[in-house]
């Protein structure tokens, strides 16, 4: 019998394997979220690889760039380091429709008020 997948034992009941990885990067709860709100973000290379690497939280266009590249490519530390709870919940109801369908369950199943179909972030 072979040995249960370790994926399965990180990411219960999820199949799909591309989207396993980011509910494995997800923090326990969005409390965590604890990123800077204001100034410039000068973010690594292993998170912002191609283009752009600063992006300045006071443009609405630079914040909602840095949220994109943190949700794909960052891990959880990058995720608890660069996003904020306040302004994830914000930038969601846009934000969702400009990240991939993976990234975007992975954080909806995980936070119940992220997701619209609980009532939870709604576009204004």
């Amino acid at each position: 019998m072979p040995a249960p997948d370790a994926a399965d034992a990180l990411a219960p009941g999820v199949t799909d394997p591309y989207k396993v990885k980011f509910v494995r990067r997800l923090p326990g709860t969005l409390e965590e979220l604890r990123g800077p709100r204001h100034g410039v973000v000068q973010l690594p290379l292993h998170v912002a690889w191609s283009g752009l690497t600063a992006f300045d939280l006071d443009r609405p266009r630079s914040r909602m760039s840095l949220y994109r590249t943190v949700l794909a490519e960052g891990l959880c530390d990058d995720l608890r380091r660069y996003l904020d709870r306040d302004l994830l919940l914000e930038l969601w109801p846009v934000l969702r429709n400009l990240i991939g369908r993976a990234v975007r369950e992975a954080w909806e199943e995980s936070f119940p008020e992220l997701s619209p179909a609980t009532g939870g972030a709604t576009a204004a």
